[in-house]
């Protein structure tokens, strides 16, 4: 049987910026970064990008509960640093969002996991200028 696997991540992207300013201003170890943008030059522009990203769940360890991976394990530990987030994304001129990231099971037996945003995160989305990204993909047939 194939598994729903599913994570939740904030990302800071933009053009010519260096992500590990972000960490220092920010003050948050990102689980991923890329610096492409550093090494753009601005006829051929790079991507850079911040990320702080929940575990991977997968569902034959535990249910994927999204509500949670998003509330508990996401928001919980970058809202204290929403006006830093602002300021920096203002300052340099970068784009936030909020995402999740699932691979569904095609399997007619495994439950698909509800993915819906609640109102905090909504709330935070909103006041910090960011987009919501929904990511999936369905697994293979095993």
């Amino acid at each position: 049987m194939a598994a729903n696997i599913g994570r939740a991540y904030f990302g800071i992207y933009g053009y010519h910026f260096d992500p590990a300013q972000v960490t220092e201003f920010i003050g948050l170890e990102p689980t991923a970064t890329n610096d492409g943008g550093t090494r753009g030059s601005l006829d051929k522009p790079a991507l850079s990008s911040w990320e702080f990203s929940t575990k991977t769940i997968n569902s034959d360890e535990q249910v994927v509960d999204m509500f949670k991976l998003i509330d508990d394990d996401l928001l919980k530990k970058i809202e204290p640093s929403k006006e830093k987030i602002i300021e920096i994304c203002k300052n340099l001129n970068l784009s936030p969002r909020v995402g999740v990231v699932l691979t569904l099971s095609v399997d007619k037996d495994e439950d698909a996991p509800e993915v819906g945003f609640g109102s905090r995160i909504v709330k935070f989305c909103s006041e910090i200028g960011a987009f919501i990204n929904v990511e999936y993909e369905l697994s293979e047939r095993i």
